[in-house]
């Protein structure tokens, strides 16, 4: 059973006039946090809503048994997120998905691998896949040296199905990250694989830290920080 990194947080009181005390909730408490049984589905919503990706289209261009390894790919980092960090969806429905993990256990290690639970998820993939992602290597050296000093969550994945996109639901998902960074005063890093996407978490206060392009597939991917702040965006 992995370790348990970041539990919900507690709700916040705030002072009210004459004295009295309300309850803020924190926005995670209004998703749904996943569970083990969810893992099939999720891997299904997942590969929907990557379905158009660039980078991992071309990752995965010719492998044998696409359709069983293209979810399994996606259901991997959520189990690592839910044994290390947090996983949650909108709601038991999985209109929208969201995983991370504190900095510190970003690098997904073969004995973390086995003992957040992904180890089965991660063996549908394959050796071949496994080799194939090595060229995202860069990608992790450039997270360990701009976040070396800093306390810092690592967003793993965000998705939201094709059909239920321009809702709304990347938005709930992702301020709950935010105010969760916010409330531990903690630094934000993700990468993204799209310039549409780079400008749309620039909303939340994340900036391009640097934009690189993943050898073999020269395709380019934005690596993205947000510096952690007293008070949630807007």
């Amino acid at each position: 059973m992995g370790l348990k990194a970041s539990a919900t947080p507690p709700p916040v009181s705030i002072l009210l006039p004459h004295g009295k005390a309300a309850i803020m909730l924190s926005q995670t408490e209004n998703l749904y946090r996943l569970q083990k049984k969810d893992l099939l589905r999720v891997g299904d919503v997942l590969a929907d809503a990557f379905r158009h990706d660039p980078l991992w289209n071309a990752l995965f261009a010719g492998v044998k048994d696409f359709v069983k390894k293209y979810p399994a790919f996606f259901q991997t980092p959520v189990a690592y997120a839910m044994g290390f960090g947090d996983a949650y969806a909108i709601s038991e429905n999985l209109e929208g998905i969201i995983a991370w993990v504190p900095g510190r256990f970003a690098s997904m290690s073969p004995w973390r691998i086995i003992r957040s639970g992904a180890l089965s998820y991660g063996m549908k993939i394959g050796f071949d896949m496994g080799r194939r992602m090595s060229v995202l290597s860069v990608i992790m050296k450039d997270r360990k040296e701009a976040m070396k000093a800093k306390q810092h969550i690592y967003l793993f994945i965000l998705g939201v199905p094709a059909a239920l996109q321009g809702r709304g639901h990347g938005t709930t998902l992702v301020r709950a990250l935010v105010e969760q960074a916010d409330r531990d005063g903690a630094w934000l890093y993700l990468d993204t694989e799209t310039e549409t996407n780079a400008r749309w978490y620039e909303r939340f206060g994340f900036s391009v830290a640097r934009e690189v392009v993943i050898p073999k597939v020269n395709l380019p991917m934005w690596e993205m920080i947000r510096e952690p702040r007293t008070k949630g965006v807007s």
